[in-house]
């Protein structure tokens, strides 16, 4: 059995098991709520299959249509191929598609919330960001902040901690930072520029080429599974760590509110349900796939893999306090998320210091 055809069975398996827990009953059972069918449009900011990005939005809608028995049918639309990668937010606001698979921290201009929903710098880890929108009033203060677009957020990926990019010149010093363009997206882009560096927002598609015209002289994308997939090494030779920026960055799945409302309410827990085990599973595909991806580019490809220096890490963080806070001042919802998600770290920290990081520290 093909890997894919493992993954989809055993995701389909997880939301039958928790449609049963939740006490709804998977289609095809008696007093299913409805026979009705919907066919619906997911657009995406990936291309089309792109590894762990597009083939998780792929695989979400795969499991929706195969757990909802053929009631809910989503066709999947890769940047580009419906409306471009960074309209989805619009597109599923006004009904093009129904759905949506993107990260909110494209969508600033329009919230200015957005980005805390998607990755803060020196912010939550996965595990952290999980707890946070799922157990600690996270999920609502983003629903809230969508509804008035007409929109249903959902969780729906997690990459891990990502590295803090490529670059065609090492970095040795702040100075170096000086009048660099980077692509790099969100509060971390606003951290660089306070820095000196100039962020430039690019889709993925367009990294590659951008770099290795010298269009930008840096680039930030996920990880060492997807950097190589976008042969990111052959425009740029040295791959610094950590991803301060994106420690725990949060995929989204959005839903057109009004679809959504046309649903029964057996199919409104597989969107979510799938969802879920669509965040779980990707960031259980990246912590398989990441160090396998770092062996080949060092060894095979010759990267310089480097740690960023402490001044210039100590330099970034005294910024994203500084960001966060003027982002938090300047708009009451930004205000909610940060103090939110501040309280749930404190609690994280203080619990990680006797369990993860302990037993990190033991294991050696």
């Amino acid at each position: 059995m093909k890997r894919r055809e493992l993954l989809r069975g055993a995701g389909v398996a997880a939301v039958a098991t928790g449609l049963a827990a939740c006490g709804a009953k998977p289609p095809g059972e008696a007093g299913a709520a409805s026979t009705e069918k919907f066919v619906w449009k997911m657009v995406t900011s990936w291309p089309t299959n792109f590894p762990g990005l597009g083939t998780g939005a792929a695989r979400l809608a795969e499991m929706i249509t195969a757990a909802s028995g053929g009631r809910l049918t989503v066709k999947v639309y890769g940047a580009g191929e419906l409306v471009p990668a960074f309209e989805v937010f619009d597109a599923v606001s006004r009904g093009t598609a129904e759905m949506g698979h993107s990260a909110s921290y494209y969508w600033k201009g329009k919230a200015a919330a957005a980005p805390f929903f998607c990755a803060v710098p020196f912010g939550l880890n996965a595990q952290e960001m999980n707890g946070w929108l799922y157990e600690g009033g996270g999920l609502e203060l983003w629903r809230e902040l969508y509804a008035p677009f007409g929109l249903v957020p959902f969780p729906a990926g997690n990459t891990g901690v990502q590295m803090a990019g490529w670059f065609r010149k090492p970095i040795a010093s702040l100075a170096d930072l000086q009048g660099l363009k980077m692509r790099i997206p969100g509060l971390g882009g606003e951290v660089m520029a306070r820095a000196g560096a100039t962020p430039v927002n690019l889709p993925g598609a367009e990294i590659f080429s951008s770099l290795q015209s010298g269009a930008i002289d840096a680039a930030e994308w996920v990880g060492p599974y997807n950097d190589l997939a976008f042969g990111l090494h052959r425009a740029a030779k040295y791959c610094y760590y950590p991803g301060w920026q994106e420690p725990g960055p949060t995929l989204e799945c959005m839903v057109n509110q009004a679809a959504y409302d046309t649903l029964p309410a057996d199919l409104k827990e597989i969107v979510a349900l799938c969802c879920r085990a669509v965040n779980d599973a990707m960031l259980a595909e990246y912590t398989a796939r990441n160090q396998q991806a770092l062996d080949v580019l060092v060894r095979e490809h010759g990267v310089e893999l480097r740690q960023l220096p402490d001044d210039v890490l100590l330099a970034l963080r005294r910024t994203s306090d500084k960001v966060l806070e003027e982002a938090a001042a300047a708009d009451p919802m930004a205000r909610r998320a940060l103090d939110s998600m501040q309280a749930f770290r404190a609690q994280a920290k203080a619990w990680h210091a006797v369990s993860e990081e302990a037993y990190f520290a033991t294991r050696g």
